[in-house]
């Protein structure tokens, strides 16, 4: 009965002794384990793993030892890897029971020295060897290159096929650098080296992706100058205004576009900021409006009033018919009734200043000389006394100015409006004085 009992711990036990062996002993060889001890077998094994060691020159100070099918290993090599290479190389030998590995990594220098100069002795000759190959491949990539650079040096077809000077030097230097790609590929494939390639691409991209990110503003400007001198929004001496900055158009540059003020003064606005703004180009067309503002009496007679501006306006030489200029009733105040007044000039023949300035005058003087009033603020004083009310009112009207007389317009002596070319004279001398340096032709392209 009680050996009935110790039957399953007997069982257990022998299922797990071995199962714990065979863990402890997994790098072992698998196989049964010949009963008999034959020493012939032991020194055919022995003899077996010298003569496949001394094949391997890196196991040349390594010793074997044979003894009932369990393999000795004594001795040094170079590496780790070497050490574990060497267990795993006897193992795979027929008839080994077990290998006990005692070789360690070397540490004497010289030992460690002698394979690393037979090493460089090796590349060295390999060079020379190659040295006849590199000079084809070098001459193969001298040649693509050069092709690239008196491509890229010709003047037609990219001065042709650019809008301007600045867009033709960024063709040539894409031609460039494609023919340097292709002549590297040309290199490498002689030199059976392509995969370097992607190497050297992915390093070249991450280079460049950083110093994108580092120098963002001054790419993003760049970019700007590409894009504002392919589209031209604007042509030397033209009148423009771009964030409230306003002058004439000097040149247009790969950093910043450059304005000669009103007042004389340069202005130079980064191209990536002109690029993103709203630009106002008061040039583009010849024909360009002015507005004049005039205030009348309450109890003027605004049809008479209306005629007769709009007689003053058309009666203007400098003023063109289409479009044809008008007058209306832009607004009612306190003490006075808006008439708006627009003219029209051809800004290529009259100066928009003058002309402005002449028609206020010629628009006064007709409707002065017809009565119409264009009275004053008015102010009306309370007292408590009535006579100083009475006398304030007696001054008010005392001190109001009557219509003087003036002249009809055809009387006026109209002063001469033609266009001022002062400015345009001193931003075709900046011009002039650097002409490599813009980007802008005389001619905007149509959008």
């Amino acid at each position: 009965m009680r050996l009935f009992l110790l039957l399953p711990f007997l069982f257990a036990l022998n299922v797990a002794v071995p199962a714990s062996a065979q863990t402890a002993e997994s790098d072992q060889p698998a196989g049964q384990i010949a009963v008999e001890d034959n020493a012939a077998t032991d020194a055919a094994i022995a003899t077996r793993i010298r003569d496949i060691l001394e094949e391997l020159e890196v196991y040349s100070n390594v010793t074997v030892s044979v003894s009932n099918g369990i393999v000795l290993l004594r001795g040094t090599t170079l590496d780790a890897a070497s050490v574990t290479a060497v267990g795993e190389l006897v193992n795979r030998v027929e008839g080994v029971v077990a290998v006990e590995n005692r070789v360690i990594e070397s540490t004497d220098l010289m030992e460690r020295l002698d394979p690393l100069m037979e090493r460089f002795s090796d590349r060295m000759q390999r060079s020379i060897a190659y040295l006849p190959l590199l000079m084809v491949a070098l001459t193969a990539f001298a040649i693509v290159a050069a092709l690239g650079i008196l491509l890229a040096r010709m003047k037609q077809p990219w001065d042709r096929l650019a809008p301007n000077m600045f867009i033709a030097d960024i063709y040539r230097q894409i031609i460039r650098l494609v023919f340097l790609i292709a002549g590297l590929v040309v290199a490498l494939d002689i030199l059976n080296a392509t995969a370097l390639l992607s190497t050297i691409l992915g390093a070249a991209g991450i280079i460049g992706l950083a110093i994108g990110f580092a120098v963002r503003d001054t790419v993003e400007n760049f970019i700007a100058s590409i894009m504002l001198s392919i589209r031209q929004p604007f042509r030397p001496n033209d009148s423009i205004e771009i964030n409230g900055d306003e002058g004439m158009v000097i040149r247009l540059t790969s950093r910043a576009t450059i304005l000669l003020s009103f007042d004389g003064n340069h202005i130079r606005i980064p191209n990536s900021t002109v690029f993103k703004s709203r630009i106002v180009n008061y040039s583009r067309n010849a024909e360009r409006r002015f507005v004049i503002d005039f205030g009348v009496a309450g109890d003027t007679d605004l049809t008479e009033a209306r005629q007769i501006a709009l007689n003053a306006l058309q009666s203007l030489p400098f003023v063109i018919e289409a479009p044809a200029p008008g007058v209306w009733v832009e607004g009612l105040g306190d003490s006075t009734i808006t008439l708006r007044c627009a003219g029209w000039v051809n800004q290529q023949d009259s100066s928009l200043v003058l002309a402005r300035g002449e028609a206020i005058e010629v628009i006064k003087t007709a409707l002065e000389e017809a009565g119409v009033e264009m009275p004053e603020p008015t102010y009306r004083l309370v007292s408590q006394s009535a006579g100083s009310s009475t006398a304030a009112s007696n001054n008010q009207t005392q001190g109001k100015a009557k219509p003087a007389a003036g002249k009809t317009p055809e009387q006026v002596d109209l002063k001469d409006v033609s266009a001022d070319e002062a400015l345009d004279d001193i931003v075709n001398e900046e011009r002039d004085a650097r002409q490599d340096n813009d980007l802008l032709t005389r001619q905007a392209p149509e959008e």
